[in-house]
């Protein structure tokens, strides 16, 4: 990049730089960056909204939009909307949406769908379909859009193009939120859809706060998406997490951007939700396998699985012990950071592996929860306590499908890392 840019960035909500010093604390996972008096100066003027950026000052930007710890707000982009081709996996149902330059590809429906533009004689997947159509594809990017999509506004594409302005971005997604309804079932898909990714920006990574996104509406590159050779067609399934990582790999952004917003239908009764979910779960087992170390149900340091075992165990006195260890450490580490920021960032750390691992008893684990349950009068109250959090009994079913799926995707793949934690040996 030469000479000046006219990108603002949005500060991430992680992001704290203690006493206006030379540390800024921010990112998925958390980071912490020192800088060096130049460069503090220069992230004051980005906390300030100046938008002047030169090509000396990139470099620290990028580490900081990488990390995920600033978002870039382009202003403008090369792209406009004529420069989209939308293609649709279409199976027994069309959108209820036109547009322009719309590629449908009738799947296999029984019977076929008139107004498709392409046909598979038999279901392929969702996959397939969409590799389909983006070979017909002629336009420099492409939008792939389901049949129970949505659009809240016929501008939907205009806060994703500009960030195309960024060569590196191959593929950028709005919010897929849950469409309003009448029933209980909608209303509880609205609080806990997992296509419904937050009203952050973020970069899309695995092990980060947006791990993946749903390919329910997102826009690519097209020359990208042909490079890495489209979406993988053996997967039914989770085909558009994979399609996510395998442009990440290879070295390309993916961006989050809720400022656009979709709505997704509703599973239009319980019994249909359940199954969504355990077909969530049982493609994990397989992106696995593709994707070592990326679907880890925990990830955490050492010393707060120590500390939470110890409280699982009923013993707070070492818990606690453990904990102030961890202060010291990390104070030790973090040389510059002041003591009380050191002590803050333990404990969140310590509340956020909690998190983790309640989430992970009532979702992926809790076929062992149950039996922990039955076996270990101790394990009992913290065991309440992660369901109590819950706001439902459809939240729990919600997750003991998913999780249901997981194991039976574990036992058909013989792939175990979907189950197992992943441990950090150094000091936090």
């Amino acid at each position: 990049m030469v000479g000046v840019t006219t990108l603002r960035y949005r500060l991430d909500s992680s992001w704290r730089r203690p006493n206006n010093g030379n540390s800024v604390i921010a990112g998925s996972p958390l980071r912490v960056f020192r800088l060096t008096d130049s460069g503090t100066r220069f992230i004051a003027d980005v906390e300030a909204d100046k938008q002047t950026i030169t090509a000396a000052q990139q470099a620290l930007l990028d580490r900081l939009v990488d990390a995920g710890a600033l978002h870039p707000l382009p202003l403008a982009g090369p792209f406009t909307a004529t420069d989209v081709t939308i293609v649709v996996p279409a199976y027994n149902r069309l959108p209820t949406w036109t547009a322009r330059q719309t590629i449908i590809v009738d799947d296999g429906s029984i019977p076929p769908l008139v107004s498709a533009t392409l046909r598979h004689d038999v279901n392929r997947g969702p996959g397939a379909a969409r590799n389909t159509g983006l070979a017909e594809v002629k336009t420099p990017l492409v939008a792939f859009v389901d049949t129970d999509v949505s659009f809240t506004s016929d501008d939907w594409l205009t806060p994703l193009l500009p960030h195309f302005a960024d060569h590196r971005v191959a593929l950028v997604a709005p919010r897929v939120a849950s469409a309003p309804g009448a029933t209980w079932l909608a209303a509880y898909e609205q609080r806990h859809s997992p296509l419904d990714l937050g009203d952050e920006p973020a970069r899309i990574k695995a092990g980060t706060r947006v791990s993946y996104v749903p390919a329910a509406a997102i826009v690519c590159r097209t020359d990208a998406i042909r490079s890495i050779g489209g979406f993988d067609e053996d997967l039914r399934t989770g085909e558009d997490v994979d399609l996510v990582w395998r442009l990440v790999a290879a070295g390309h952004r993916c961006r989050y951007e809720p400022t656009s917003i979709v709505l997704h239908q509703p599973r239009g009764s319980l019994s249909a939700l359940v199954r969504q979910r355990f077909g969530f779960g049982r493609s994990a087992a397989r992106l696995a396998a593709r994707h070592p170390g990326a679907l880890a149900p925990v990830r955490l340091n050492v010393w707060s699985a120590a500390f939470w075992v110890l409280v699982l165990l009923r013993r707070p006195k070492l818990a606690a012990v453990v904990l102030l260890g961890t202060v010291v450490a990390l104070t030790r580490k973090l040389r510059g950071v002041p003591p009380l920021e050191s002590a803050r960032l333990a404990g969140l750390g310590t509340l956020a592996a909690g998190r983790q691992l309640a989430d992970a008893a009532t979702r992926v684990w809790w076929p062992v929860a149950v039996v922990l349950a039955v076996l270990c009068r101790r394990s009992r109250l913290p065991i309440a306590a992660a369901l109590i959090a819950l706001d439902s009994p459809a939240q729990l079913l919600d997750r003991m499908a998913y999780g249901a799926g997981v194991w039976a995707g574990v036992v058909s793949e013989g792939e175990l890392a979907p189950l197992l934690p992943t441990l950090k040996r150094h000091s936090p």
